[in-house]
Protein backbone atom coordinates (compact mmCIF):
# COMPACT_ATOMS: atom_id res chain seq x y z
CA UNK A 1 0.00 0.00 0.00
CA UNK A 2 1.44 3.52 -0.20
CA UNK A 3 1.40 6.06 1.68
CA UNK A 4 -1.93 7.85 0.99
CA UNK A 5 -3.26 4.60 0.74
CA UNK A 6 -2.10 4.06 4.83
CA UNK A 7 -3.23 7.63 5.75
CA UNK A 8 -6.50 7.19 4.25
CA UNK A 9 -7.34 4.41 6.13
CA UNK A 10 -5.72 5.53 9.52
CA UNK A 11 -8.02 8.80 9.13
CA UNK A 12 -11.35 6.42 8.57
CA UNK A 13 -10.33 4.70 11.62
CA UNK A 14 -9.46 7.27 13.72
CA UNK A 15 -12.69 9.79 12.98
CA UNK A 16 -15.26 7.12 13.46
CA UNK A 17 -17.30 7.01 16.66
CA UNK A 18 -20.88 6.57 17.94
CA UNK A 19 -23.59 9.01 16.29
CA UNK A 20 -26.58 10.04 17.58
CA UNK A 21 -28.24 12.52 15.97
CA UNK A 22 -28.34 12.03 11.82
CA UNK A 23 -29.35 14.50 9.21
CA UNK A 24 -32.40 13.01 6.75
CA UNK A 25 -30.52 12.91 3.62
CA UNK A 26 -30.68 9.27 1.85
CA UNK A 27 -28.32 7.13 1.31
CA UNK A 28 -28.80 5.01 -1.91
CA UNK A 29 -29.22 2.10 -1.95
CA UNK A 30 -26.27 1.20 -4.06
CA UNK A 31 -24.12 3.38 -1.91
CA UNK A 32 -25.46 0.67 0.96
CA UNK A 33 -24.97 -2.17 -1.12
CA UNK A 34 -21.39 -1.51 -1.98
CA UNK A 35 -20.40 -0.60 1.55
CA UNK A 36 -22.03 -4.04 2.70
CA UNK A 37 -19.90 -5.79 -0.19
CA UNK A 38 -16.99 -4.04 1.01
CA UNK A 39 -17.90 -5.44 4.64
CA UNK A 40 -18.48 -9.13 3.22
CA UNK A 41 -14.67 -8.76 2.72
CA UNK A 42 -14.27 -9.95 6.49
CA UNK A 43 -12.36 -12.65 7.63
CA UNK A 44 -14.69 -15.53 9.12
CA UNK A 45 -13.94 -19.06 10.13
CA UNK A 46 -13.54 -21.72 7.18
CA UNK A 47 -14.90 -18.89 5.10
CA UNK A 48 -18.53 -19.40 6.47
CA UNK A 49 -19.76 -16.15 6.63
CA UNK A 50 -22.03 -16.18 9.22
CA UNK A 51 -23.34 -12.41 9.41
CA UNK A 52 -27.07 -11.84 7.99
CA UNK A 53 -28.35 -8.13 7.53
CA UNK A 54 -31.68 -6.59 7.54
CA UNK A 55 -31.23 -3.27 6.20
CA UNK A 56 -34.74 -0.97 6.12
CA UNK A 57 -35.14 2.21 5.06
CA UNK A 58 -38.55 4.40 4.45
CA UNK A 59 -41.39 2.89 5.70
CA UNK A 60 -40.39 -0.79 6.63
CA UNK A 61 -37.65 1.50 8.86
CA UNK A 62 -40.50 2.99 10.54
CA UNK A 63 -42.36 0.44 10.75
CA UNK A 64 -40.02 -1.09 13.10
CA UNK A 65 -39.54 1.78 15.70
CA UNK A 66 -42.92 2.13 15.76
CA UNK A 67 -43.29 -1.88 16.87
CA UNK A 68 -40.54 -1.21 19.07
CA UNK A 69 -41.62 1.93 20.58
CA UNK A 70 -44.68 0.93 21.18
CA UNK A 71 -43.46 -1.57 23.66
CA UNK A 72 -40.45 0.91 25.01
CA UNK A 73 -42.71 3.61 26.02
CA UNK A 74 -45.65 1.32 28.27
CA UNK A 75 -42.11 -0.23 29.82
CA UNK A 76 -42.24 -3.69 28.13
CA UNK A 77 -39.30 -5.57 27.19
CA UNK A 78 -39.15 -8.79 25.27
CA UNK A 79 -37.92 -10.88 28.29
CA UNK A 80 -34.26 -10.49 27.96
CA UNK A 81 -31.64 -10.83 25.26
CA UNK A 82 -31.11 -13.92 23.83
CA UNK A 83 -27.49 -13.13 24.21
CA UNK A 84 -25.52 -11.43 27.07
CA UNK A 85 -23.70 -8.84 25.48
CA UNK A 86 -23.27 -6.76 29.19
CA UNK A 87 -22.01 -8.79 32.47
CA UNK A 88 -24.82 -8.97 35.09
CA UNK A 89 -22.43 -7.35 37.43
CA UNK A 90 -19.90 -4.39 36.04
CA UNK A 91 -16.30 -4.44 37.87
CA UNK A 92 -13.88 -2.55 37.13
CA UNK A 93 -12.18 -0.78 35.21
CA UNK A 94 -15.25 -1.53 32.86
CA UNK A 95 -17.52 0.15 35.34
CA UNK A 96 -15.42 3.22 35.62
CA UNK A 97 -15.41 3.53 31.31
CA UNK A 98 -19.12 3.03 31.42
CA UNK A 99 -19.72 5.55 33.50
CA UNK A 100 -17.52 8.31 31.77
CA UNK A 101 -19.02 7.20 28.65
CA UNK A 102 -22.73 7.89 29.81
CA UNK A 103 -22.24 11.22 31.52
CA UNK A 104 -20.27 12.47 28.99
CA UNK A 105 -23.14 11.86 26.77
CA UNK A 106 -26.04 13.07 29.28
CA UNK A 107 -23.83 16.29 30.38
CA UNK A 108 -23.75 17.38 26.12
CA UNK A 109 -27.73 16.48 26.60
CA UNK A 110 -28.18 19.00 29.34
CA UNK A 111 -29.66 15.83 31.53
CA UNK A 112 -28.92 15.54 34.81
CA UNK A 113 -28.22 13.12 37.44
CA UNK A 114 -32.08 11.04 38.69
CA UNK A 115 -33.68 13.25 35.65
CA UNK A 116 -34.84 9.56 34.39
CA UNK A 117 -38.02 10.97 32.00
CA UNK A 118 -34.83 12.75 29.89
CA UNK A 119 -32.68 9.30 30.08
CA UNK A 120 -35.63 7.74 28.93
CA UNK A 121 -36.54 9.73 25.87
CA UNK A 122 -32.53 9.68 24.80
CA UNK A 123 -32.72 5.64 25.65
CA UNK A 124 -35.90 5.68 23.11
CA UNK A 125 -33.70 7.61 20.12
CA UNK A 126 -32.17 4.43 19.94
CA UNK A 127 -35.62 2.48 18.27
CA UNK A 128 -35.86 5.35 15.56
CA UNK A 129 -32.44 4.56 15.04
CA UNK A 130 -31.29 8.41 15.88
CA UNK A 131 -34.00 9.37 12.57
CA UNK A 132 -31.15 8.15 10.29
CA UNK A 133 -32.42 7.26 7.24
CA UNK A 134 -31.16 3.52 7.18
CA UNK A 135 -31.39 1.37 9.88
CA UNK A 136 -30.15 -2.41 9.97
CA UNK A 137 -30.70 -5.54 12.28
CA UNK A 138 -27.75 -8.13 12.54
CA UNK A 139 -28.52 -11.65 13.23
CA UNK A 140 -26.68 -15.08 13.66
CA UNK A 141 -28.05 -18.31 13.09
CA UNK A 142 -28.70 -20.15 16.50
CA UNK A 143 -26.95 -23.64 15.00
CA UNK A 144 -23.80 -22.05 14.90
CA UNK A 145 -21.24 -21.57 17.45
CA UNK A 146 -21.32 -18.23 19.71
CA UNK A 147 -17.22 -17.72 18.67
CA UNK A 148 -18.93 -16.63 15.31
CA UNK A 149 -19.68 -13.17 16.74
CA UNK A 150 -16.38 -12.47 16.28
CA UNK A 151 -16.33 -13.31 12.80
CA UNK A 152 -19.68 -10.65 12.58
CA UNK A 153 -17.76 -8.35 14.64
CA UNK A 154 -14.71 -7.92 11.80
CA UNK A 155 -17.76 -7.72 9.42
CA UNK A 156 -19.09 -4.68 11.09
CA UNK A 157 -16.19 -3.05 12.18
CA UNK A 158 -15.73 -3.20 8.08
CA UNK A 159 -18.84 -1.76 6.77
CA UNK A 160 -18.61 1.51 9.81
CA UNK A 161 -14.77 1.65 8.46
CA UNK A 162 -15.51 1.82 4.90
CA UNK A 163 -18.20 4.05 5.44
CA UNK A 164 -16.74 6.66 7.54
CA UNK A 165 -14.49 6.96 4.10
CA UNK A 166 -17.45 7.76 2.39
CA UNK A 167 -18.76 10.52 4.69
CA UNK A 168 -21.16 8.10 5.99
CA UNK A 169 -21.42 7.66 9.97
CA UNK A 170 -22.69 4.83 11.97
CA UNK A 171 -23.98 3.77 14.80
CA UNK A 172 -24.02 0.39 16.52
CA UNK A 173 -26.92 -0.14 19.01
CA UNK A 174 -26.92 -3.31 21.44
CA UNK A 175 -30.81 -1.77 22.62
CA UNK A 176 -32.66 -3.37 19.74
CA UNK A 177 -31.82 -6.88 21.01
CA UNK A 178 -34.08 -6.27 24.00
CA UNK A 179 -36.79 -6.42 21.41
CA UNK A 180 -35.54 -9.89 19.91
CA UNK A 181 -39.27 -10.85 19.62
CA UNK A 182 -40.62 -7.75 18.20
CA UNK A 183 -37.65 -7.30 15.67
CA UNK A 184 -38.97 -11.24 14.32
CA UNK A 185 -42.36 -10.51 14.28
CA UNK A 186 -42.29 -7.57 12.34
CA UNK A 187 -39.72 -8.42 9.79
CA UNK A 188 -40.54 -11.76 9.42
CA UNK A 189 -36.95 -13.46 10.74
CA UNK A 190 -37.17 -16.72 10.82
CA UNK A 191 -36.65 -18.45 14.86
CA UNK A 192 -33.34 -20.13 14.20
CA UNK A 193 -31.79 -16.34 14.04
CA UNK A 194 -30.69 -14.62 16.65
CA UNK A 195 -30.85 -10.77 17.27
CA UNK A 196 -27.64 -9.58 18.59
CA UNK A 197 -27.82 -5.81 17.68
CA UNK A 198 -29.15 -2.94 15.60
CA UNK A 199 -26.82 -0.27 13.08
CA UNK A 200 -27.94 3.73 12.48
CA UNK A 201 -26.03 4.67 9.11
CA UNK A 202 -26.58 8.02 7.30
CA UNK A 203 -25.25 11.70 7.61
CA UNK A 204 -24.02 13.30 11.11
CA UNK A 205 -25.63 16.30 12.10
CA UNK A 206 -22.41 18.37 12.46
CA UNK A 207 -24.96 20.73 15.08
CA UNK A 208 -25.70 17.60 17.35
CA UNK A 209 -24.25 18.16 20.69
CA UNK A 210 -24.31 14.43 21.30
CA UNK A 211 -22.18 13.69 18.05
CA UNK A 212 -19.37 15.78 19.88
CA UNK A 213 -18.88 13.03 22.18
CA UNK A 214 -15.12 11.55 21.09
CA UNK A 215 -14.31 8.61 24.05
CA UNK A 216 -11.21 8.15 25.52
CA UNK A 217 -9.05 5.20 24.29
CA UNK A 218 -6.57 3.00 26.80
CA UNK A 219 -3.12 3.35 25.58
CA UNK A 220 -1.34 0.13 24.15
CA UNK A 221 0.84 -0.79 27.44
CA UNK A 222 -2.50 -0.89 29.32
CA UNK A 223 -4.19 -4.07 27.48
CA UNK A 224 -1.29 -5.37 25.44
CA UNK A 225 1.06 -7.88 27.17
CA UNK A 226 4.59 -7.71 25.36
CA UNK A 227 6.82 -10.35 25.11
CA UNK A 228 9.93 -11.62 23.57
CA UNK A 229 10.39 -7.88 21.77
Amino acid sequence: MTTDNIQAVDAAIRSRHSIRRFLPTPVPREALRELLELASCAPSGTNIQPWRVYALAGKEKEALSTAIMERFTRGETDGGRELDYYPKEWVEPWLSRRRKCGLGLYSLLGITKGDTDRMKVQTGRNFQFFDAPVGMIFTLDNRLGKGMLVDCGMFMGNLMVAARARGIDTCVQAFFADYHKTIRATLNIPDNEIVYCGMALGYADPNAPENTLITEREPVEGFTDFRGF
